[in-house]
């Protein structure tokens, strides 16, 4: 694998600045409010002659009462363990405290290199007030200001000398990655550390607790996995506070990231308006989708809750009756092995390819049971059908009218395919072309 480098430090001494600037691009929520990132977040940093993994992680306090401090203060120490170097990253403008000195006492006993890093260094006078820093009895000094990229190259090439020799890693091809998306408070980080089976991300009852899209690698039956939990999306008017609106973007960027989401519903608050809206971007965005119903062991049950329940589901979320329904407990472990051979059947659906013969034949049969309405006081004629993409599975459809074909008409030829197919759990994409090859398909209204 390759090598893995963690960022740990005091809250607010610009570790989610470094992270940006090290992978190139705005990733972790960067604000001057403390404690904003509170998981480890991961990135494959490929932009140097070595290309690492990099940790960001949560502000480390050696000694707090409160609770949120205390989890995130667990969260760095596993990404302390889990790495193979340390960046310790201090505040060149609040000068050296006494936490920092504690910190810096447990790194003397960790057996890897460790980086002292002091940031926020803009100028000749904060360089020279950084010697106060070699107080910690430390032989090598670094002073950076990850914002303004002043003496990041120099860290990142010293950080490279000491790399362990990397060793190859899986195929990005046969990774799937999951998203965990859903409201604020369902059990989304709750579901993420059982499916994990050790407490990865703050999971605390407080709506909001996880801000950061946090990316775990996993491997399960010998099959690699990344799971992407997200902050909770709330209504746009909900989204009062700035921080909220950033996690709100990241989570709809993690659905584009993902090849599979679960979309997490609580068995207590039923179907809401939200929980439509959040599925409605999985939708659009064309992914594979599995619906999580949450918190199973708290409705009184009888022979009919089950039935009633997935009516709801299918109520609620019509476009997509696709989407296979789970129903587990994150609290108790309730069927949450079921979660991951789900999502399996789903992947191996968004990327199936079928064949042009078998396509053709059912296509044909379709529109031989059931013709098209005439455009334009004309018949539409159709001449054959191709698979063009997988992830999800596209086609295109020769016809001599490809602007005037009705919704109704294609979605009864996505309910086909899906008949003779499968294709559960993915959206498919149809587009409709006229003879000439060379001619741009229409575009498609939606996955259907």
């Amino acid at each position: 694998m390759k090598p893995i480098v963690a960022i740990v430090g005091r809250p607010n001494v610009g570790k989610s600045t470094l992270f940006n600037r090290l992978l190139g691009h705005r990733r972790a929520i960067v604000d001057d409010t403390p404690g904003v990132t509170r998981d480890r977040n991961y990135a494959a940093i490929n932009r140097f002659e070595k290309p690492f993994i990099l940790i960001d992680t949560g502000g480390f306090e050696p000694v707090t009462e409160d609770r949120l401090l205390q989890q995130m203060r667990e969260q760095s120490k596993l990404a302390m363990d889990e790495a193979d170097v340390i960046i310790f990253l201090m505040d060149a403008r609040s000068g050296l405290t006494p936490a920092d000195v504690e910190v810096a006492e447990m790194l003397r006993r960790v057996r890897k290199p460790v980086f002292y890093v002091v940031n926020k260094v803009d100028g000749d006078k904060l360089e020279n007030e950084s010697a106060e820093f070699y107080s910690l009895g430390i032989e090598q000094l670094y002073t950076i200001s990850a914002e303004h990229n002043r003496g990041v190259i120099d860290l990142v090439e010293n950080l490279m000398e000491v790399f362990p020799a990397a060793s190859a890693g899986e195929d990005d091809q046969e990774l799937t990655r999951i998203a965990v998306v859903g409201r604020p408070n369902v059990g989304k980080s709750s579901l993420v550390n059982r499916l994990l089976g050790f407490e990865r991300v703050v999971a605390n009852p407080t709506a909001g607790t996880t801000r950061d899209s946090v990316d775990t690698l996993f491997t399960c039956n010998k099959k690699p996995y990344l799971l992407i939990d997200t902050a909770g999306i709330r209504r746009k008017g909900k989204t009062t506070e700035k921080l909220e609106k950033y996690s709100v973007v990241d989570a709809l960027r993690s659905i584009e990231r993902a090849d599979v989401v679960l979309v997490v519903l609580s068995a207590e608050d039923g179907v809401t308006e939200q929980d439509e809206r959040i599925a409605g971007y999985v939708h659009e965005a064309g992914k594979g989708c599995v619906f999580v119903v949450n918190k199973w062991d708290i409705p009184e049950k009888d022979n009919s809750t089950l039935g009633i329940y997935v009516d709801k589901v299918r109520t609620g979320f019509k476009y997509l009756a696709y989407a296979p329904i789970v129903f587990v407990s994150a609290k108790s472990g309730q069927r949450i092995g079921r979660i991951i051979t789900t999502v399996d059947e789903v992947m191996e659906q968004y990327s199936r390819r079928v064949t042009t013969s078998d396509l053709n034949r059912v296509f044909s049969e379709a529109t031989e049971a059931h013709h098209a309405p005439l455009a334009h006081g004309r018949r539409v004629k159709f001449y054959f059908a191709t698979q063009v993409g997988t992830r999800p599975p596209a086609f295109v459809i020769f016809t001599n009218q490809p602007d005037s074909i009705h919704f109704s008409y294609e979605r009864y030829l996505t309910n086909r395919f899906r008949e003779a197919f499968g294709f559960n759990g993915t959206p498919l994409r149809l587009m409709f072309r006229g003879r000439d090859k060379n001619a741009s398909p229409r575009r498609p209204r939606k996955a259907a």
